[in-house]
């Protein structure tokens, strides 16, 4: 059985693992359109700050992959897939048939539209060139703009800070994190991050990159400049469905899948932030690996995995702040009830959503003990409404929850 894989991230990577450990004797091919092998983007922002070498970026050395009997094609980029014929074509016009294949295509920057973009010191992270050119770039200037206050652009903006940088964050919503966090969090975050060094201005709207040729900055629509030599769009992330879309599949958002991560066409798969699930695209590691394990489980043995959806779950680690956002975090309505507990001083906030006495969403900022406990207690559906008034009591044990449970 012939299993090829689209795009060598930490889904394709997990699915051909799972695919050689459960059938040792599966034909598994790698496809990746960049020149390394999988590298852990988290950690990009570590390497652009200096903390980090490149080769320790790499999750698995290059021959780890021989020898588990998957073959690795790196630099390669697949131009087109004929469902009908199972079948791919590359680059160099050769063509791959499979029996069955993953499309792990994951995500590409969104960008603004404003003057100046072609400026140079403009730049999106996403891949390791990215943070390659961003680094060399780092050694030229002093000061920095990083346009999104959302997850990328806050451990970017702490990495170009690290870096030596000047930096100010330019939200365009009225707090940061919107997706993560909500107003009373945002505040405590960041008055965090402004302790550290970094400069914030939300709700803010970047209307033009300025510098003749070569970024100095950028103007707001209230007419205010920020200063920045080096300005770095951290707007959101596209699914990258321009393959499986000229194949005639099922798009939306993303490449829509079933229970099987299965697309609209026979024997194709899809996972990771390509991947579009009941409506929902994830954009995050845990929920990759999940579809990932779930797809490969299918190509290998069809009908022996059911996926279900992910509980949304983000971390943020910058000194000084360590966030948790679980699952229904930001829902509103009468059917919930918001549980707040605020330390401006520590730098601490506590939030949990309840709905029918039972916990379905968190907030934890500078809380990591209580994050265990409460992903289990979500994803247990565990009755709480007997100690509602204690839940978020520094004393109250939150384990015993899940003993009596």
């Amino acid at each position: 059985m012939r299993h090829v894989i689209v795009g060598n991230g930490v889904a394709g990577v997990t699915a051909a693992q799972e695919i050689v450990r459960s059938d040792p004797a599966a034909e598994v091919h790698l496809f990746g359109a960049e020149p390394y092998p999988y590298y852990r983007r988290p950690l990009l922002w570590e390497f652009i700050a200096g903390r980090l070498a490149q080769d320790a970026l790499y999750f698995r050395p290059a021959d780890w992959y021989a020898g588990r009997g998957i073959h690795l094609h790196l630099g390669t980029q697949v131009t087109s897939l004929d469902p009908a014929a199972h079948r791919i074509a590359l680059a160099d016009s050769s063509s791959v048939q499979y029996d069955r294949l993953l499309l792990a295509t994951g995500g590409r920057p969104t960008l603004p539209t404003c003057t100046g973009m072609d400026s140079a010191g403009v730049f999106a992270l996403r891949t390791l060139d990215d943070a390659l050119a961003i680094k060399a770039y780092t050694r030229q200037v002093s000061t920095a703009v990083v346009i999104g206050g959302g997850l990328l652009g806050l451990e970017t903006a702490r990495a170009l800070h690290t870096a030596g940088l000047d930096v100010t964050v330019v939200e365009f919503f009225p707090y940061l994190l919107p997706r993560q966090l909500d107003v009373e969090g945002a505040h405590i975050l960041q008055s965090l991050l402004e302790a550290q060094g970094l400069h914030v201005l939300t709700g803010s709207t970047t209307e033009a990159i300025l510098g003749n040729g070569r970024a100095s900055g950028i103007r707001l629509k209230d007419g205010r400049v920020v200063p920045g030599e080096l300005v770095l769009f951290s707007t959101g992330i596209r699914s990258e469905v321009a393959l499986a879309q000229a194949a005639g599949l099922n798009v939306n958002r993303g490449i829509v899948v079933d229970r099987r991560l299965q697309t609209s066409a026979e024997d194709v798969f899809a996972a990771g932030d390509a991947a579009e699930f009941e409506g929902r695209v994830y954009g995050t590691i845990p929920p990759a690996i999940e579809q990932a394990r779930v797809a490969a489980a299918h190509m290998v043995a069809p009908g022996s995995a059911t996926y279900t959806g992910s509980l949304p779950t983000t971390t943020l680690k910058i000194v000084g702040a360590e966030l948790a956002s679980l699952g229904e975090c930001l829902a509103e309505g009468d059917a919930y009830t918001h549980l707040r507990r605020t330390n401006v001083a520590a730098g601490q906030y506590r939030k949990v959503v309840l709905r029918q006495g039972r916990v379905v969403g968190a907030i934890l900022l500078n809380d990591k003990e209580r994050a265990r406990p409460i992903t289990q207690l979500i994803e247990r559906g565990t009755d709480v409404s007997a100690t509602t008034d204690r839940l978020l009591d520094d004393d109250f044990d939150l384990k015993s929850l899940l003993q009596a449970g």
